[in-house]
């Protein structure tokens, strides 16, 4: 049942990012610069995730380690995020959400074989099959198709 759960969480989420691409273009024809729209929803969001984290530090008598395995750690998911949200803010008038969606999914399955091929950060190591690639090549020409046709 669990599983059934967290696999439409991760639909949800994906819907999520279908919806976020057009209104942080919508913004950012507004503001004239997509770089701004891409801050104002990284600050909307850390605003939201700071309210969130006292109050689950507060309810729930958990505390925060700041000792993080490594300083960059820190930056690091953020520097991405906000390169991922400002790119997706400037294609999104230019090739669709569909478009879009499908090369960031493409993107995301060939960057995930790599990074479970080599155990990043502590992760399972999983080889690239057959099976693996010819997935990945289906998901490819099909963000391809959705773009060009």
């Amino acid at each position: 049942m669990m599983g059934l759960v967290w696999s439409l969480l991760g639909i949800l989420s994906g819907a999520f990012i279908a919806v976020q691409a057009p209104i942080n273009s919508q913004l950012a024809r507004g503001l004239g610069l997509p770089v701004a729209a891409a801050a104002f929803s990284f600050l909307s969001g850390a605003v939201v995730l700071g309210v969130v984290t006292v109050a689950f530090t507060r309810f729930n008598d958990v505390s925060l380690d700041w000792r993080a395995p490594a300083p960059w750690l820190f930056v690091a998911g953020g520097v991405l995020g906000a390169a991922y949200v400002t790119i997706s803010t400037l294609l999104i008038p230019r090739i669709g959400a569909a478009a879009l969606m499908a090369f960031l999914v493409a993107g995301q399955l060939i960057a995930g074989m790599l990074l479970d091929r080599i155990g990043f950060l502590g992760m399972a190591v999983r080889e690239i099959s057959l099976g693996r690639i010819a997935g990945a090549m289906l998901l490819l020409a099909g963000a391809l198709l959705v773009r060009l046709y």
